[in-house]
């Protein structure tokens, strides 16, 4: 099963079925001792570089599902039937057995793998796309040995295995924040619901890490958990700007996808305003200001739309003009402290990011803007006059 070249440095054969699937995709069917999976296959969990740009793909490792599989692993007589997926680098290479060419849709062969214990884990040649998990319960169990199935591929693009992973989840749930931070660094076809999100959670990514964006590091997500802003929150606002407000209009109507700069101009000189006009409710957690709840997240993005939507279709505001139209709403809000003057007043902190709660905030917020823009443009119009 393996050849020893040094101490450290050693070759795994592994005995391996190559299923062809189409011209230039491969597979690779074979069996190993789930205990040596780690020496070659890593778990690359998701993480961001210091210049906030995206590595790895894994969700982190959920210790009460490892605990479960491995309790039964340590049991009389455990089967894991369902395979493992990993992605290899070029430097694993498969050998046919003799020297036929491939005329069928499989071929049986040598799968040689390179093993350095040495290593750390991005030095590995392997990533585990599917059965983190299970990999991790079969390291910790108290078992000698215990043989697994895998099904792997060889490629060096680190978007093809996010890709691959995506689809390999796309029938189980996947942890929203972790999807929403993969799809925009992968271009593969992936399936409908995820296409429609990849403008949105681009726009959500460079707002979180855009050096000159407002909402640098406050979005919540894998990468940045100290966020204080969910990223579904922000997301679902960019979402119903794009269907239904101001970003529509730089939006193409044949693709769906748009202009990422203006869109992103919009979006950080609106923040930089509310951040300027809010400075008390800035960058706190949500239990303590409703503005970074999804409550206030959501409302004040149909409060961007309405406002922007004045000046278009000549231009979008500036951050001031947006500030200046903010600052004339400021005493209504309640995000801190205090009650809203709804019909039927509602403490600051009893609003909820609920339908019902962001459509009251919204409607409200939305009349009052209303309403001062109709006196200012009452006494514009006596002015004139």
């Amino acid at each position: 099963m393996s050849v020893r070249e040094a101490d450290t440095t050693w070759q795994l054969r592994l005995p391996a079925l190559e299923v062809r699937q189409t011209r230039r995709r491969r597979l690779y069917t074979f069996a190993v001792d789930g205990k040596l999976l780690h020496k070659f296959a890593a778990v690359s969990r998701v993480k961001r570089d210091t210049d906030a740009s995206l590595r790895g793909y894994q969700r982190p490792e959920v210790q009460s599902h490892i605990a479960g599989i491995r309790s039964y692993l340590e049991s009389a007589d455990p089967m894991l039937p369902n395979a493992m997926v990993v992605a290899f680098d070029r430097r694993v290479k498969f050998i046919a057995s003799g020297d036929q060419e491939q005329r069928s849709r499989s071929r049986p062969g040598l799968l040689v793998v390179p093993v350095d214990n040495r290593w750390t884990e991005v030095e590995k040649p392997g990533w585990i796309v599917d059965g983190q998990q299970r990999a991790a319960a079969v390291r910790e169990a108290a078992i000698t040995k215990f043989p697994v199935c895998v099904t792997a591929f060889i490629t060096d693009n680190q978007d093809e295995q996010r890709e691959q992973f995506i689809l390999v989840n796309s029938t189980r749930p996947l942890p929203k924040g972790l999807v929403y931070e993969l799809l925009p660094a992968t271009s593969g076809v992936l399936p409908r619901q995820y296409r429609v999100r990849r403008l949105p959670a681009t726009l959500v990514e460079r707002l979180n890490h855009d050096e000159d964006s407002p909402l640098r590091r406050l979005v919540q997500t894998p990468t940045t958990p100290e966020g204080v802003i969910k990223d579904n929150s922000l997301l679902r606002m960019i979402e119903n700007s794009l269907s239904d407000g101001a970003l529509y209009y730089l939006r193409s109507p044949m693709t769906g996808t748009g202009d990422n700069q203006p869109m992103l101009g919009m979006l950080k000189d609106f923040w930089q305003a509310v951040a300027r006009v809010f400075p008390a409710a800035w960058g706190l957690p949500s239990r303590r200001s409703r503005l970074m709840h999804g409550v206030g997240v959501a409302s004040m993005g149909f409060l961007m739309d309405a406002i922007t939507e004045r000046y278009l279709p000549k231009r979008f505001p500036t951050v001031n003009e947006y500030a200046r139209e903010l600052e004339g709403l400021a005493p209504q809000c309640r995000w801190t402290f205090g009650t809203w003057d709804f019909s039927s007043p509602r403490r600051w902190n009893e609003v909820q990011n609920t339908p019902r709660d962001i459509q009251l905030v919204a409607d409200y917020l939305l009349s009052q803007y209303d309403k001062r823009v109709g006196h200012r443009l009452a006494i514009e119009a006596d002015g004139f006059a």
